[in-house]
């Protein structure tokens, strides 16, 4: 028998959304994210400051302003699909630890109620 909360991890009940935002809320969520944001941003600021003819985004960076909100408006979605599926998951993982732990109580008063009338 399957467990629930792999049934409703199976890929195939997943949504086009879900598999789309699982895989970059989880990129968004490292470290190796967190240091290539950072040396694309001294990159940007040191070129824009270092070389005058390329000078694309000058201070004070109204267009890495603009990717940065861009990217937040998308990623803040993103990262919110990929929890609720989580949360879905924890749900299902609950519902059945419950069931299962109801079951046990009952198989334990079971055979406690046989070995004590005997």
């Amino acid at each position: 028998m399957i467990h629930p909360a792999h049934a409703a991890d199976d890929a195939r009940r997943r949504s086009l959304s879900e598999r789309f935002a699982e895989p970059i809320a989880g990129f968004l969520g490292t470290g190796r994210y967190l240091m290539l944001q950072t040396v694309v941003i001294i990159l940007w600021v040191a070129l824009n400051g270092a070389i005058v003819w390329l000078r694309w985004d000058p201070y004070p960076f109204i267009l890495l302003n603009l990717v940065f909100s861009t990217q937040a408006s998308y990623a803040a979605p993103l990262i919110l699909l990929a929890q609720n599926r989580q949360a879905k998951l924890d749900r299902a993982r609950a519902d059945h630890d419950h069931e299962a732990s109801d079951e046990n109580i009952r198989l334990t008063r079971e055979i406690h109620a046989a070995v004590c009338h005997d």
